[in-house]
């Protein structure tokens, strides 16, 4: 069986994001272990305009293509207000199929991890038919980034990372199935 296509899809698109070195390192992590294909996926690249605002087409087009060449997710959240990014929920709106029968995990970070985040993106995910995975890395802003913008996570994080890894393989190997 060929390695399963995995999206690091980053969760923000503002100036001064922290969410590139979050992904970065999922990604070293990732890519260490061999078992899949890896790929930072960053929303801020596909210019995705507001959801029923303006014609976008073309950039729909290009990010519904992407989704659908990858076989499962890990999205680097961060909360904003209890919640995901405006920019996040716009990009998992402008799909629909290229979502289905995958699985996903989150790396969330925010006050208090990003928990409430990552919650609030489970709900979202399931009405895409995307099976989350239990285990998840929660990052927090006080102890895993020095002075709040350059990033240093505890290496208890890594046993998380890994398992998260783990059960998203699992999971996108058996939906894959589903697809076919």
């Amino acid at each position: 069986m060929s390695k399963l296509n995995i999206g690091i899809i980053l969760g923000s698109t503002r100036q001064g994001r922290l969410s590139p070195q979050v992904g970065e390192w999922v990604k070293s992590i990732a890519d260490q272990r061999g078992d899949a294909n890896y790929e930072i996926v960053d929303i801020a690249d596909y210019k995705l305009p507001l959801l029923g605002e303006a014609d976008a087409s073309e950039q729909a087009a290009a990010w519904n293509a992407k989704l659908a060449s990858l076989d499962g997710f890990v999205f680097i959240v961060q909360e904003y207000n209890h919640s995901i990014t405006g920019a996040l929920k716009n990009a998992l709106d402008y799909a629909r199929e290229a979502w289905n029968n995958k699985a996903a995990g989150i790396v969330s970070y925010g006050s208090v991890g990003g928990a409430r985040a990552a919650e609030h993106l489970r709900g979202i995910l399931g009405e895409l038919s995307v099976a989350d995975v239990r285990i998840h890395a929660a990052l927090s802003l006080f102890t895993d980034f020095e002075n709040g913008t350059v990033f240093k996570p505890a290496d208890l994080h890594l046993t998380n990372v890994n398992g998260m890894l783990d059960q998203v393989l699992a999971w996108s190997g058996a939906l894959k199935t589903l697809r076919q």
